[in-house]
């Protein structure tokens, strides 16, 4: 480590580059991100509960939609999967650490900075108002002439620069600092998962920077890419941004399936059914997500050959998606199983998600997608698989992984309250909305007359939201109490199955002070049982000073720069003379840039 830098207090977390500290950061960082989102989720509902309500007017209820949406897919989900991705991958493959420790702290700071100046939106008074996909061309200029777009559109580029960073950085990592022994097909399910999603993103980015780029051309100067009076093609954002949408849901949702994967076999005391057959899936899934997009532009006039043949490829990737919901079920079968709170997460997660994507594949068929679509209907589907799926997945990594990070375990009695709050309110909140989507109530309205049918649905889903809530402030409660009074947990406190398990808890900074190596696939859980199927007791890693090994330095340059590229972003916000304001952030960027390149790795 950098002698010049201390090695304990705020700075030396500033200037972190080890993955552990890097993957916390991330998951502190998009929990308070949850806070915001949760809280524009209330706001929404409150508004809704009752007919010609008007505790909030129609644009701060647009604004809410956006930046709900918004926040809780870009600076929620995929940011708290990235700190289970930084925080386990080194850890499960049995690495030091990942490819470029300061290119994964430079992902970090983007990614806060992004975040951050997304919501400042709320502080400047100007909302973006356009939903969390800002379909042109009411997100031009004409339509909306503040600069509430100019933030959703620099805000979701900077987050999404961050994002790709890091998937160059993990895919390298996986596939290049595996221990000896670890082939591809003995890698834990959870790093499959990784794996894929970080191809999904490497792929599927670049098409949402060049839209958004496009966008920020159309608002700044007069471009009209989407407009069609300059001969611009207003569906042609609709392409881009679904191209990237559609690999979305599956970038959110595989390392759910991931985490999920890892908590079944664990809790049933048994191997994942068909491991392969599971690897298989999910590369499939990868694969057909990006023929899928156009399933959410039926209404727009594709055409009947466009319709059949992504009717058919969305048909189609139910398949590897059903294969795993099977061979998940197929694990619980005959295990021995304990109902601990991460296991009740994780079973949550197969029931929520087959529920959602059995709509989903309705909406496969263009009639019936006509008929739903942007209604409610499609909001019940979307947060059966994002948020009954995504979310109860990662809440159940959290209180699975915990015990590793902190070295103690999170109170079970409050997560199991906070789970059955979460279940009950969660179906009460959205299983209702189908009924309001069958009977006509649009998405995105903030008020509706008394005489529509529409009051006790809204009703039963605001109560559900209070109720969800309520489990939401209770995590919190029993995240700051574990951290200080939580039971102690050993190393293989959970009886795991994979590296991270044989180190102690919390892992040293070095991870392992003897390079692993594995023979078989669960290397660690097959060591636990002699020939003779005897339970015997494996050798965990020992500790050693972590002098004698060799760390990346702490660095201030990944800070310097994210910051340089904050303030390039925030140029245009000052009009004219916001160009002075980019040069100088692209001067920081030099800076920071040229620092970096001198400084002792």
């Amino acid at each position: 480590m950098a002698k010049n830098l201390p090695q304990t207090g705020i700075i030396s977390w500033i200037t972190t580059v080890d993955h552990k500290r890097i993957g916390i950061m991330y998951a502190v960082t998009a929990l308070f991100f949850l806070l915001f989102g949760g809280i524009e989720a209330i706001l929404m509902r409150t508004q809704l509960m009752v007919p010609n309500n008007d505790f909030v007017t129609g644009s701060t209820f647009n604004g809410l939609v956006t930046l709900h949406g918004t926040t809780m897919i870009f600076l929620f989900v995929m940011p708290l999967s990235a700190a289970f991705f930084n925080y386990l991958t080194p850890l499960m493959i049995g690495a030091p650490d990942v490819a470029y420790p300061r290119m994964n702290a430079l992902s970090y700071w983007i990614f806060l900075f992004g975040g951050l100046l997304l919501n400042f939106s709320f502080v400047a008074g100007m909302l973006p108002d356009g939903g969390w996909f800002n379909y042109a061309n009411l997100s031009g200029p004409k339509y909306s002439p503040t600069h509430g777009i100019d933030f959703w559109v620099l805000g979701v580029q900077v987050v999404g620069l961050a994002s790709l960073i890091a998937a160059i950085n993990f895919f390298v990592t996986i596939l290049n600092m595996r221990c000896k022994g670890m082939t591809l097909l003995k890698m834990p399910i959870f790093i499959w998962t990784t794996l894929v999603t970080q191809v999904l993103l490497i792929l599927s980015l670049p098409v949402i920077t060049v839209a958004l780029v496009m966008m920020s051309f159309d608002r700044s100067f007069g471009t009209g890419f989407f407009d069609p009076e300059m001969g611009g093609q207003v569906i042609m954002w609709q392409h881009l941004f679904w191209i990237f949408g559609h690999p979305e849901v599956y970038i959110l949702i595989l390392p759910a399936m991931g985490i999920v994967s890892e908590i079944l076999a664990t809790f049933s005391r048994k191997p994942l059914f068909g491991y392969s057959v599971m690897v298989y899936s999910t590369c499939a899934i990868g694969f057909l997500g990006f023929a899928v997009w156009a399933h959410h532009m039926f209404t727009t006039g594709l055409g009947p050959w466009a319709q059949a043949l992504f009717s058919a490829g969305t048909m189609l990737i139910a398949v590897p998606t059903g294969v795993k919901i099977f061979n998940w079920i197929s694990t619980l079968w005959g295990g021995q199983i304990s109902f601990t709170t991460p296991m009740l997460f994780a079973v949550s997660f197969i029931a929520m998600f087959t529920m959602g994507g059995l709509s989903g594949v309705m909406h496969s068929s263009p009639p019936i997608d006509y008929q739903h679509q942007d209604s409610y209907f499609v909001v019940a589907h979307f947060h059966y698989v994002l948020y009954g799926g995504a979310v109860m997945a990662l809440f159940g990594g959290i209180f699975y992984w915990f015990p590793k990070v902190t070295g103690r375990f999170m109170d079970e009695t409050m997560g199991k309250i906070q789970f059955w709050l979460y279940m009950v309110g969660f179906n009460l909140t959205f299983f209702p909305m189908h009924f309001l989507g069958i009977q006509g109530m649009p998405r995105r309205i903030y008020t509706y007359a008394g005489d529509q049918g529409w009051n006790l649905w809204n009703l039963m889903a605001t109560m559900g939201a209070y109720i969800t809530a309520l489990g939401g402030v209770l995590f919190f409660v029993n995240l700051i109490y574990s951290c200080f009074n939580g039971k102690r947990a050993g190393a293989d406190c959970w009886d795991g199955r994979t590296l991270e398990w044989t180190l102690a808890s919390p892992p040293p900074e070095y991870n392992f002070a003897v390079d692993p190596e594995v023979t078989q696939l669960d290397d660690f859980w097959v060591r636990k049982f002699d020939a003779t199927g005897n339970r015997v007791e494996p050798a965990l890693q020992p500790e050693i000073d972590p002098a004698t090994k060799h760390l990346p330095n702490p660095s201030f340059w990944p800070l310097v720069l994210a910051f340089g590229i904050l303030l390039l972003a925030c140029g245009p916000f000052f009009d004219a003379k916001g160009i002075w304001l980019s040069v100088f952030g692209l001067g920081v960027m030099l800076l920071g840039t040229y620092g970096w390149s001198y400084e002792e790795a």
